[in-house]
C-alpha cells in the first residue's frame, strides 16, 4: 500500500519553510550523552534518507518517527523533551492491564468509578455503576472514547487499588525503557500533576502496544458496540482518532489537557514495514492529525525513492 497516493493538497502546504524544522532537535533535551550520540546517529539516518528541507512542518512542542522493525529513527523534534502526555496515558494502562488479566475477564463498574471520570471534565465511556463487563470491552470503552471512568475501573480491579497499579505502569515503563516517563494516575488527567513523558518514550510503548494482538484489534478499531445482557447495559463507542480508515493506519491514541496540549501516538503499515509517531504539545487539534498523516506519507515516499 502506498501512503504517498493519500497526500492532499493541504498536506502538501505543510512542506517546511527553511529553518521552520527541527530534526534530530531532541538531542538538545537529553538526559544523558548516551541519548544525545542516539539522537545525533537518528539525525544523520534521516539526513542521509532525504533532504532536511523535504520534511512536513511539525509546529508541535515534539515529534518523534521511527521504523518499529529496524528502531530507525525517521523524524525526531525534541524528542527526549519531558512534557505531560495527557490521555495517551491509557495506552500504558491498557498494556499493564494486559500483562496480568484475561480479555474474558470480568470487572463491575462501581459508583466510585462513576463519579471519578465525572469529575474535571474527563472524556469517559458513560459506564454505568452495577454494570459488569469483559476486561476486553472495557478496554475499547478505555482507548476509543479515551474513558477516565473505564481507566478508573481496570486501575481499581488490577492494582488492586489505583495506587498500586500507577506503581505497576511505571515499573512496566521502566522495563520498556522508558526513563524518562513518570505516571500518577491511570488516565492522565492533570490530577497531582499528570505526570510527563517524552516523545521517544511514548513511541516505545505505542511499539509494545501494537506487539500484542487483543490491543492492536482494540486500538486500530474505529466503532466498537456491546449488546445489553443480563449483566449490563448496551454501549455503543466510537475512536476519537480521525486517522483511522485511511489505508495501513493502526491507532494509537489521541489526548488533550491544557497542560499538554493535543496529543497523539499514532502507526501505520508500509509494504510490510510499520512506522510509529508521537506528536505532543500541538495547539490546534486538527492539525495533529494532517501532520501525522504528512510525516507517514514523507517516509514512506523516501522508502520508494
Amino acid at each position: 500500500m502506498r501512503l504517498t497516493n493519500r497526500l492532499s493538497h493541504a498536506l502538501l502546504g505543510l512542506a517546511v519553510a527553511t529553518g521552520a524544522l527541527t530534526v534530530g532537535a531532541g538531542a538538545a533535551q537529553a538526559a544523558s550523552p548516551a541519548a544525545t550520540a542516539v539522537t545525533a546517529d537518528a539525525t544523520a539516518a534521516t539526513q542521509t534518507r532525504s533532504p532536511v528541507t523535504d520534511a512536513p512542518a511539525v509546529l508541535g512542542s515534539a515529534a518523534y518517527l521511527m521504523d518499529a522493525e529496524s528502531g530507525e529513527v525517521r523524524f525526531s523534534k525534541e524528542a527526549d523533551l519531558r512534557r505531560p502526555v495527557a490521555s495517551i496515558t491509557k495506552a500504558m494502562t491498557a498494556y499493564t492491564v494486559l500483562k496480568q488479566a484475561k480479555p474474558t475477564d470480568k470487572v463491575k463498574i462501581t459508583a466510585a468509578d462513576v463519579r471519578y471520570g465525572a469529575q474535571g471534565g474527563a472524556s469517559v465511556a458513560y459506564l454505568r455503576a452495577g454494570d459488569v463487563l469483559t476486561v476486553e470491552d472495557l478496554l475499547y470503552g478505555l482507548m476509543l472514547p479515551s474513558g477516565a471512568d473505564a481507566a478508573h475501573a481496570l486501575a481499581r480491579a488490577y492494582g488492586p487499588g489505583v495506587k498500586t497499579f500507577v506503581a505497576e505502569m511505571n515499573a512496566t515503563a521502566r522495563e520498556l525503557g522508558m526513563n524518562d516517563t513518570m505516571y500518577v494516575n491511570a488516565d492522565g488527567m492533570p490530577y497531582q500533576g499528570g505526570g510527563y513523558s517524552t516523545a521517544r518514550d511514548q513511541a516505545m510503548l505505542a511499539k509494545a502496544l501494537l506487539d500484542d494482538e487483543t490491543l492492536r484489534t482494540v486500538t486500530s478499531t474505529r466503532y466498537h458496540s456491546v449488546s445489553a445482557t443480563s449483566e449490563h447495559g448496551s454501549y455503543s463507542w466510537k475512536n476519537t482518532n480521525r486517522l483511522l480508515g485511511n489505508p495501513g493506519v493502526l491507532g494509537v491514541k489521541t489526548g488533550y489537557t491544557r497542560a499538554a496540549g493535543y496529543t497523539l501516538a499514532f502507526a501505520a503499515e508500509h509494504d510490510g514495514d510499520r512506522l510509529i509517531g508521537v506528536l505532543l504539545g500541538e495547539t490546534d487539534s486538527s492539525r495533529r492529525f494532517e501532520t501525522a498523516q504528512a510525516l507517514l506519507d514523507w517516509a514512506a515516499a523516501a522508502d520508494d525513492r
